[in-house]
Formats: structure tokens, sequence, C-alpha cells
């Protein structure tokens, strides 16, 4: 999704978050107009408590509230794309330090290698799963705040211009129970649907391979046509996105030296079947 930008404050003393900023807006336009918040709340509806709050930053505005701004204004949708900028402000607050740059990155990929060693990745996850995964330390609304972010990704797998996607998996990441059996058999599911697609590949990494070379951690490697290709490396308060060439390479042979321990997808997706059968 294409976000449009409203215009941001230069004088360094005006407040630049979206919340504020909506507010310092709100009120130039009512200025401009020459109202009283009594005045201005009597035409759209609201209460001048409300429209207060909304101007000192204290309260968020709702879609309807902005809309109701741009009609009365005649704004031709400014007041609309700063909630926009609200709301897609507060998706990207909750989400870990480096994975904003790594989701825009990920768009843009041409092709994606994924190694998982834990558990399944955020690409291939269903909401029920996701939900399972993030909520652990947070708020409900934060983590239905990722788990929204997390479908959203998703949605590059069913582009006309899809990347291939190469995932291998420790054979602990597709057993390691997450929620119920029945959060367990729709992600299953869901993952022998999607190694069904012609652009994603899955292969499993057996227990019984026992020691090699996927063991240090989880990475994704993003390759792209015109742009330098990108490893992401996991943390467990964040991730880092690296770029530079030597570094990337390394990952590059580090995902082909698992892969050959891994089971061919054929046989991945026949052990997939069998553990969902288990459960």
């Amino acid at each position: 999704m294409e976000i449009v930008m409203p215009r941001r404050p230069r004088d360094p003393g005006v407040p630049s978050s979206p919340v504020e900023y909506f507010g310092t807006e709100l009120r130039a336009f009512r200025e401009a107009a020459s109202l009283s918040r009594p005045q201005l709340a009597e035409k759209l509806g609201y209460t001048p408590q409300w429209i207060g709050q909304v101007e000192s930053g204290k309260n968020g505005p709702s879609e309807e509230f902005a809309k109701d701004c741009d009609t009365y204004f005649k704004t031709n949708g400014t007041f609309s794309r700063i909630w926009e900028w609200t709301r897609d402000f507060g998706r990207l607050v909750v989400l870990p330090p480096g994975f904003p740059d790594f989701i825009v990155r990920e768009r843009e990929a041409e092709v994606i290698h994924i190694f998982e060693t834990m558990v399944i990745t955020g690409l291939f996850q269903t909401p029920e799963y996701a939900h399972e995964v993030l909520k652990l330390g947070k708020t409900s609304e934060a983590a239905e705040q990722l788990v929204s972010a997390r479908m959203e990704r998703q949605e590059i797998l069913d582009r006309e211009d899809a990347p291939h996607v190469f995932a291998i998996f420790d054979e602990g990441a597709i057993r390691r129970p997450i929620g119920n059996s029945e959060v367990m058999k729709r992600q299953l599911q869901h993952l022998i649907d999607l190694a069904e697609l012609p652009n994603v590949t899955i292969q499993i990494v057996p227990t019984a391979k026992g020691a090699y070379p996927g063991l240090p951690g989880a990475f994704t490697i993003l390759a792209f046509q015109d742009a330098p290709d990108a490893v992401r490396v996991e943390g467990h308060v964040g991730s880092q996105l690296v770029d530079h060439p030597v570094v990337v390479r390394k990952y590059g042979v580090r995902f082909d030296l698992i892969r050959a321990s891994a089971m061919s997808a054929e046989d991945s997706l026949g052990l997939l079947q069998t553990i969902l059968e288990s459960l």
C-alpha cells in the first residue's frame, strides 16, 4: 500500500508526531475560519471537549472525524491523509527495531531465501499462529497491530510479479506446538498449500541430521534486480539488515550448505503431511 504523506511542519518547535500534527492543522484551519472550538464542534457534530483534545494531541482522530473535517474545510482529503499517516505510524511504532526498513525492502525483492530454526516464518504464518507468536509481552492492541502488519506482508505472495521464495525450516520449527492443535493443523495445511505454489519452495532439515550449518540461527536473504542484495539477521530485541556484498555472499554460501542438509522439496512436503495427520 502506498502511503501519501502530508506535508510536515517545518518549524522545529511544532510537534511532528502524526497525532499532534493533525491537531496543529485542525487548529490552524479553525482559526483561519475565525471559529471558536464550540462553534466548530457545533458545525461538525462533536463536543468542544473532543475538538480540544484532538487539537492538543491528547486524542487521535477517528477516520470519520478526518472525513468530516475534509468536507467542512474543503481540504480535498488533507485530513484523511494525515489520519492514514497516524494509522500507519502506529503500526510502525510497535514493530521491532530494524523491521520497518526490512518490510519495505521485502516488497521490492525478486528472490527471497529464508532459513528458520524456531518457528514458521512470518511470511507463511496464519493469523491464529501469528497471534500466538506475537502476543507474548504485548498488549492485546499491539499484538493485533503486529498480526495485521504481518498479514499485509503476505500480500506479496499473491502479486502478479510475486517473488520466488525458497524457505528452509529446521524440523523443530515445524513441530513446535504453537497454540492448540487446531492452530497447528491450520498452520501446517497452510504450509502445504503454499508449497504447491509455483513461486514457493519449502524444504525441511530433519532432526535426525544432527549438527549442520544452520545451528547458529535464522536469517533471510533478499535479492533484487536493480539494487544490492541484503541479508536480515535475527536478534532477540530486533534485527539487522546488511547489504555489504561480502557479508551477503557469506550468508548465501551458508544457505547453500544448509540446503545440502535439507530434504528435497517433495520429501519435505511428505513430512508436512505426515505431521499434519498425526495431530
